[in-house]
């Protein structure tokens, strides 16, 4: 079934400067099941990983964006962006929503992003991580176009690898959606899938296939979205992108939190993967 999401981007300012090992130093339950992709496909061959082994951030591939952007990120989300909400266990990155308060806000999470560091056109991406859950709990796996500071969003195009919104009855259903502009107009299709087993205690493979004429989604090697982007309008899609992964809090489209849900709340992301054909 298709559906409308409400778009996921808005200008934020970088932090300057990483946390070593993160601001977490509680230990975190990581989870020992789940899917687990290929390291090679025929065809194709491997331009870009991170496995997250070291004790801090990479900052050849990411730089954190930190505090409450532009109303809310552009989404009104409650939350404010710090990198001490991210940490490094066992050959994982680990955003942690919390619900604290901080410079006005009520909660604090984490938002990385790889622009000026690596950006991409085409491939194959793979990621596998295990997602928060409770009501207004919104993680995100998604890329921007890298020309995004010269013509704006959605001119730059969005591609959302993966999107959750939590809740009664949401907690295993995945969104993929593309974002771009029509005759000067927001424009956006996606399509989500409900999976069969638990997204937040065992790990799945969040992917997209991205090719000059397509964009196709899969979980977990399954493809449950495709969009064709061969029209001119969406040109967007001809140009090279960059990676985002942030866990939001609230929002339009999740809504606020509620006396069911409970922090913090955890984001596990064990590897990112590019392949490209040869």
């Amino acid at each position: 079934m298709a559906v409308l999401a409400v778009s996921f981007f808005a200008c934020g300012s970088d932090d300057g400067g990483e946390t070593p090992g993160g601001g977490n130093t509680e230990a975190i339950t990581i989870p020992t099941t789940g899917f687990t992709s290929p390291t090679s496909y025929a065809g194709m061959t491997l331009l870009w990983e991170d496995n997250f082994e070291a004790s801090s951030l990479n900052t050849a591939n990411w730089t954190h964006e930190t505090g409450t952007g532009s109303n809310g990120w552009g989404n009104n989300e409650l939350q404010y962006y710090r990198s001490e909400n991210t940490s490094f266990q066992d050959g994982h990155l680990i955003i942690t929503a919390k619900e604290e308060s901080f410079s006005g806000s009520d909660y604090t999470s984490s938002r990385i992003i790889s622009k000026n560091k690596f950006d991409f056109r085409y491939g194959r991406v793979d990621i596998r991580a295990a997602l928060p859950q409770g009501q207004g709990m919104w993680p995100a796996l998604w890329m921007l176009g890298v020309n995004i500071d010269q013509v704006g969003w959605p001119a730059c195009g969005e591609i959302d690898i993966m999107e959750k919104v939590g809740g009664t009855g949401k907690e295993n259903e995945i969104h993929g959606t593309v974002h771009w502009q029509n005759s000067g107009q927001a424009a956006n299709f996606g399509r989500s899938t409900n999976l069969s087993t638990n997204t937040t205690n065992q790990f799945h493979v969040y992917s997209v296939e991205w090719t000059s004429t397509a964009v196709r989604w899969m979980v977990d090697g399954v493809e449950y979205n495709v969009v064709d982007t061969t029209p001119a309008e969406l040109d967007e899609f001809r140009r090279s992108f960059f990676f985002i992964m942030n866990v939001a809090v609230g929002g339009n489209w999740p809504g606020s939190p509620n006396s069911s849900t409970s922090f913090p709340q955890h984001m596990i992301v064990d590897y990112f993967r590019v392949f490209q054909a040869d």
